[in-house]
């Protein structure tokens, strides 16, 4: 089972959330937080497999949360949000977010994310996909945030892999277009999140775009 903590502050939104869960086999909601700060303390209490996390509640808001969840090691976190603005997207991800959802998302693309970033793979909704990527290319050329000298640790295949990353390709796409079994690219896919020390692989896919690897 999938133990899930569905962190809302909108009594109905977090009761739907709840129902459409609760109604997958292999998916058990353990708890229910009404803002960031009861979400970073039932998570603490329940360590559950995975936070459902709202961007915009009270005390503590999302991206906050997330951060003190990811940072304890407490739970990956899947962001569900209405706001599909840049600002929240990056910090939402910057904080360790494994994947990034619109509310607008149907019932089954909620499950089925669920089951996704539980099991390993980030996952950003494809709308919020497109912005990101057309954000970075209509970027100037600047100083990349990051510190390129990170990369120098990489094998050269773990910065093809990185680079499938920055694409948003799943581990099935990325042995496809480097000829290699799943497995194995989740070998690497593990091997290059604790070089470069990140949580997930949707911040390496961040990374890959700020560096244009």
């Amino acid at each position: 089972m999938i133990r899930v903590l569905v962190a809302e502050d909108q009594a109905a939104v977090r009761a739907g959330l709840v129902l459409i869960l609760g109604s997958a086999p292999d998916i058990e909601v353990i708890g229910e937080a009404a803002d960031g700060e009861q979400a970073v303390a039932m998570a603490r209490e329940l360590r559950p497999d995975l936070v459902l996390m709202d961007i915009q509640m009270p005390r503590l808001d999302g991206v906050a949360a997330t951060r003190q969840v990811v940072g304890e090691n407490l739970a990956d976190v899947l962001v569900l949000t209405t706001f599909d603005l840049d600002e929240y997207v990056f910090g939402a991800l910057r904080a360790g977010a494994a994947g990034f959802l619109l509310k607008n998302t149907e019932a089954r693309g909620l499950i089925e994310a669920v089951r996704t970033v539980a099991g390993g793979e980030g996952l950003i909704s494809p709308a919020v996909t497109r912005r990101l990527i057309a954000e970075f290319a209509a970027r100037p050329v600047r100083e990349p945030s990051a510190d390129p000298s990170v990369l120098d640790a990489l094998t050269r295949r773990e910065r093809e892999v990185l680079s499938c990353l920055g694409e948003g390709l799943s581990n099935a796409e990325i042995g496809v277009r480097l000829a290699m079994a799943e497995a194995t690219v989740k070998t690497h896919v593990s091997r290059l999140l604790g070089k470069l020390g990140l949580r997930s692989r949707v911040q390496a896919a961040v990374l890959a775009q700020e560096l244009g690897v």
